[in-house]
């Protein structure tokens, strides 16, 4: 089938896309090699200052060996990523001429076997590095939308398939956290894990009053690596800055690292569990696994444990047999699930990727992982309700009004960027509200998201938004998690069966 010049254009946008950051990936590499030319300058600075007698000489000693501890594993670890994006960026860019002598007939195999090719690299080292790389695959394999086929499909191994932690250094977490021998405290226990991630590692077994139980295991050693990815990750975000929209990357970055440190403590995801399970209990088809009393420690979490499919698992089959009825329930339930959390509760978890969901054989949605939670203030869980009203109802003013008030700020001070980014985020919702409960498809092309990002991007460059609410941040991985779900399976769905009545009833209550 000939490729026309939209899907070509949107082809050639989509690979651009990738090496821009694939080329700010490099940028950080290089900067970390620099930086190991500032280590031995600083060496050699403080090696003359002990030989002068200065005094001060000690404290820079200190900090100079604090930063060279680390040097290695940070070498070592950028000497992977590192040559693996190379070698991605290398072969796009080489694509673009190998495909001038492709048969246009043959171009999209072609195209899709190198996507596959690199996706299967991106997902190996992922897997060997670990850490807060192998997350941001995670979120990665969530994007059905914005990323081709092959690449999805590679990636969906890192939602719940790390490399797993040997299992003598799991039983040794364990003894040591919950102060007695792994028979003691278990009548059964499997050795290999069910489920691994970037965080942790997850086994069944069984409690001694017969209990059938999961067994969270934090892996050793993660906070020196975790140490590592957020200075990593800093340097990544200062080396692709030129080539995002000017915008507050400090509140950003901050906001990954607060969430993924917070995920380094288990006692605070069995008290979130609690919160959103008991919010939930009453909701049909929804469940949260509870934390076992007295098993929830700093690198341990037993829960009760809850059979499931995948999501993405459930969801594949009910497109492949062509159940567009059940797809769309499915996807609905999972859309008010969220809404719930978000406009109801005020907590919700934060990392919707399709591994932390899954459904039972009755067609349960099950909710795991609270590592990472957000706790949303009553003022700004009420300026995002009404931003989605006035996102509704076209009331721009309104918007712009809640937006400012909600802490986001524009470098003029004027709305103009402001209603830029809602309407990006917003206007599928009022377009699918309104078109969708006619059944009528309305959702966008590639092209439609590729020409809406432009135009974002050009209102940035000319306005950048310096402030952002750090509520903001994981609000909009939810979100753009859940919308990379609807658009790649599209259901046809009556949104306003599960948006409104979270519009409604706070406005009722509000009134009476």
């Amino acid at each position: 089938m000939a490729t026309t010049p939209e899907q070509s254009s949107s082809r050639n946008e989509g690979l651009k896309a990738w090496l821009n950051v694939m080329n700010a990936s490099l940028c950080a590499l290089e900067q970390t090699v620099w930086q190991g030319r500032e280590l031995a300058e600083q060496a050699i600075n403080t090696l003359k200052k002990v030989s002068d007698g200065v005094d001060q000489a000690k404290d820079e000693y200190d900090a100079l060996a604090k930063e060279a501890a680390q040097w290695p594993a940070r070498v070592k670890r950028m000497k992977a990523t590192g040559w693996m994006l190379t070698r991605i960026t290398t072969s796009y860019r080489l694509w673009g001429i190998k495909s001038a002598f492709i048969p246009r007939s043959k171009t999209p195999a072609a195209l899709s076997r190198l996507h596959r090719k690199n996706a299967r690299l991106f997902r190996d080292v992922s897997l060997s590095q670990g850490g807060a790389f192998l997350k941001v695959g995670q979120l990665l394999s969530a994007r059905a939308d914005i990323l081709p086929k092959p690449w999805v499909e590679e990636l969906r191994v890192l939602q719940d398939q790390a490399s797993p932690v040997d299992f003598e250094d799991v039983r040794q977490v364990i003894e040591t956290e919950l102060g007695d021998t792994l028979d003691n405290l278990f009548a059964e226990f499997n050795p290999e894990p069910i489920a691994a991630a970037s965080i942790g590692q997850v086994h069944e077994a069984f409690l001694p009053n017969g209990q059938k139980v999961a067994v969270k295991i934090q892996r050793p050693g993660l906070e020196h690596i975790i140490d590592l990815d957020m200075t990593l990750l800093k340097l990544f975000t200062t080396s692709i800055a030129s080539m995002l929209p000017p915008t507050d990357l400090d509140t950003i970055t901050n906001e990954i690292e607060r969430t993924i440190r917070e995920e380094l403590d288990y006692r605070c995801e069995a008290k979130a569990m609690v919160q959103v399970g008991d919010f939930l209990r009453d909701v049909p088809n929804v469940t949260v696994p509870r934390p076992i009393p007295g098993f929830a420690r700093k690198q341990v979490l037993v829960s009760n444990f809850v059979d499931g499919k995948p999501l993405m698992t459930e969801l594949d089959r009910l497109q492949s047999e062509g159940d567009e009825a059940g797809l769309a329930d499915l996807l609905g339930r999972l859309l008010d699930l969220y809404l719930r959390q978000v406009l109801q509760a005020g907590v919700f978890q934060a990392d919707p990727h399709p591994g932390n969901l899954l459904v039972t054989t009755d067609g349960t949605l099950v909710l795991l992982d609270f590592g990472c939670t957000m706790t949303l203030s009553e003022r700004f869980r009420e300026g995002y309700y009404n931003v989605l009203g006035a996102a509704l109802m076209g009331e721009r003013d309104v918007m712009a009004k809640e937006l400012v008030a909600m802490g986001f700020a524009t470098r003029s001070g004027k709305p103009d960027t402001l209603l830029a980014f809602a309407d990006a985020m917003l206007s599928q919702i009022q377009r699918t509200a309104f078109e969708m409960s006619q059944d009528k498809p309305a959702w966008p092309s590639q092209s439609d998201i590729l020409a809406g990002a432009k135009n974002l991007l050009a209102q940035a460059e000319a306005d950048p938004v310096d402030k952002l609410p750090p509520e903001f941040i994981m609000l909009a991985r939810v979100f753009t998690t859940l919308g990379g779900l609807f658009m790649h399976y599209q259901p046809k769905i009556d949104v306003n069966t599960y948006l409104f009545p979270h519009l409604v009833g706070p406005a009722l209550s509000q009134a009476i």
